[in-house]
């Protein structure tokens, strides 16, 4: 088997605790409130908007975003909360829409909060890993691999290639004007090969890393 530290597949690997779909939701009102008012919502606010029964609630809540680094809260003040200077969000794409870009509104399913410290490599989406054709190096169902949209596709990296509207996840293992070879790390899976010239390809980003989400 091989293994992620071949940093020619796959550069770096991170584990972190993203957030979950209530986290962002309230992470995103917060966020947006700062925006629209130039202040944060008050514990009560947050627990007005999204129905709970106290302000410990939403405090329970906030506690949880600054655990993950995306918040910082200041005692003694009810709107005693900012922003972490690493929360741009990322987005996360899931299943992709026949035929419609890729970071359509509809393919995403929530955002991460951006460390730059992680990644040397910057990153444009985190796509959802669907499947186990890519298990021999390490990267199985429902991971997240960081995909940077800029960077030179080469052989024998990891790319997100679109083929005919079908998304896939491969390692580039050949490339020419005739032919182009996606290789799966899966010996199950036998090679993809297509004829740019007759097929519709369309490289969508290089893999950059890998999030496994263990909260």
């Amino acid at each position: 088997m091989k293994l992620l530290q071949n940093l020619s597949i796959l550069y770096i690997i991170t584990v972190m605790k993203t957030l979950t779909k209530r986290q962002t939701e309230i992470f995103n009102y917060i966020k947006e409130e700062i925006e629209n008012n130039g202040y944060p919502p008050t514990r009560s606010e947050i627990s007005k908007t999204f129905g709970f029964k106290s302000p410990n609630a939403a405090e329970d809540h906030l506690k949880a975003l600054k655990r993950k680094g995306v918040l910082d809260l200041a005692a003694g003040t009810s709107r005693g909360i900012t922003l972490s200077n690493q929360t741009s969000g990322i987005p996360v794409v899931g299943l992709v829409s026949a035929g419609g870009p890729i970071l359509a509104e509809e393919n995403i399913e929530k955002t991460i909060p951006n460390n730059p410290g992680i990644l040397s490599h910057g990153v444009d989406f985190y796509l959802k890993v669907k499947g186990d054709s890519m298990i021999d190096v390490g990267i199985f169902e429902n991971d997240l691999i960081a995909i940077n949209k800029n960077m030179p596709v080469k052989t024998g990296t990891i790319v997100v290639a679109r083929i005919n509207d079908e998304v896939t996840v491969k390692t580039l293992s050949k490339m020419s004007e005739s032919k182009v070879i996606l290789k799966p790390e899966n010996s199950s899976y036998s090679d993809i090969e297509v004829n740019p010239k007759e097929d519709d390809l369309v490289f969508e980003g290089t893999c950059v890393g890998l999030l496994r989400d263990f909260s």
